[in-house]
């Protein structure tokens, strides 16, 4: 049996990158915005030229992006970590911790919104979730951020129009608590970075709630 003759790839390849060249031309800033990309293509073969100038400085671009991502990121970090330390500082000695999440907890942590959430009837002080809701929204994990959250009317309350990134922090404890706190500026809750404050204000507050007379479970 005759096996029929491989067909070249040539002229796929070059539909192909008629398609990508076509694609660029109409969408010009594609690149622009995405300076990374041009750590992957080789530079053009003319030594010399402003095509290889054009390539060079999209390279440099992309460097200079990348730090500064970078930096930003470990600002945004660094910003909470310092915050999330006032806020602790906040609770100690206070009588009601709640109202100092409520109340103070957004200006000392640049947020929107901070709260208490529980499974449970309504109550003026906590958000009230419904039973199971908590592990639905943590999916097991103990710290969480999320961008434009589907549920942020029912975490944020009045502030929910105003919420970009939200973050949900499991307190530890025999049954579950959610700290929520919303940002109307994502860069004040990083991706990067923000595990360990939320951590500790989680655990910080789950520590006042539990060693103040009236106000645990």
């Amino acid at each position: 049996m005759t096996r029929p003759a491989p067909q070249p790839e040539e002229p796929n390849r070059e539909a192909e990158a008629a398609r990508v060249a076509t694609y660029l031309a109409a969408h010009p800033r594609f690149l622009a915005e995405r300076p990374g990309l041009y750590r992957a293509l080789h530079p053009p073969q003319r030594v010399h030229g402003e095509n290889l100038a054009d390539h060079m400085a999209a390279l440099l671009a992309a460097a200079r992006a990348e730090t500064g991502a970078v930096a930003e990121v470990a600002r945004g970090a660094q910003d909470l970590t310092l915050r999330a330390a006032l806020a602790v500082t906040a609770l100690i000695g206070a009588a009601d911790p709640l109202a100092v999440v409520s109340a103070e907890w957004p200006d000392l942590l640049g947020l929107e919104s901070a709260a208490l959430a529980e499974e449970g009837p309504p109550s003026p002080s906590l958000r009230a979730l419904p039973d199971g809701a908590i592990a639905r929204l943590t999916d097991g994990r103990e710290v969480l951020l999320r961008d434009a959250p589907a549920e942020a009317a029912l975490l944020h309350g009045e502030a929910h129009p105003l919420i970009t990134r939200d973050a949900l922090a499991l307190l530890p404890g025999s049954y579950p608590r959610l700290l929520v706190l919303g940002a109307r500026e994502a860069g004040r809750l990083p991706l990067r970075g923000a595990t360990a404050p939320l951590r500790l204000l989680a655990h910080a507050l789950a520590r006042a709630l539990d060693t103040t007379p009236g106000t645990s479970a």
